[in-house]
């Protein structure tokens, strides 16, 4: 075989094999670009679901950026900012009424076109977690919550430490699938207690 050939052929495989990296982020990028454009151009404002929601924050596009692996020092900073997010209750009290929470773990309500600004939107917490033993239809995005308060205990400590997480998820874990049902304005005060509860409370069927 020539031998000018199979260097050609070399430089040739070693050229496009250095290119195909930067090729692949070029198209990821434009791909990226046309995705938002197309989002932005079919979304629009419907009763209160409104067109802004496909527009990133900070957080969100950093974690898009790095496909939700941050690196750690990133990653801290993001979590320190997001928990200066969370409004704490005034009273001191994170415990609210664990059959309220239930409720609220069971309702998808709210969030769409067609529910009404003043309505209480529901947690979906089924949605995505194991909770009460009786519960045949649960998801598995996020971590078992079974027993909970019996693995993790429901002293003050717990109890805040649910409170944060469920009013931001993201001071936590940063690119954390969970919605920011507190930052977001998503659940009340009240209603987070409410789940609180329901995690924590020893009478309530997370835990028996």
């Amino acid at each position: 075989m020539n031998t000018k050939w199979i260097i050609a052929a070399a430089v040739t495989t070693a050229l496009a094999t250095l290119s195909t990296p930067v090729l692949a982020a070029k198209t990821d990028s434009n791909l990226d670009a046309k995705t938002t454009e197309i989002m932005k151009r079919d979304f629009r404002d419907k009763g209160i679901a409104k067109a802004e929601r496909v527009n990133q924050d900070e957080l969100q596009a950093t974690c898009s950026k790095y496909l939700d692996k941050l690196p750690a020092k990133l990653k801290l900073k993001l979590e320190a900012a997001q928990l200066k997010t969370i409004q704490w209750p005034a009273d001191g009290n994170y415990m609210g009424d664990w059959k309220a929470g239930e409720k609220l773990a069971q309702s998808g309500k709210g969030m769409t076109w067609s529910d009404k600004a003043d309505e209480p939107a529901g947690g979906n917490c089924y949605n995505c977690h194991q909770l009460s033993a009786r519960e045949i239809a649960y998801g598995t995005i996020g971590p078992s919550l079974l027993h909970f308060a019996i693995k993790r205990g429901d002293g003050p400590d717990a109890q805040r430490h649910v409170y944060g997480h469920i009013y931001n998820a993201k001071a936590y874990q940063a690119c954390a699938n969970m919605p920011r049902f507190g930052q977001m304005n998503i659940l009340t005060e009240a209603q987070i207690k409410d789940l609180v509860a329901l995690l924590l409370d020893p009478e309530s069927p997370v835990n028996k």
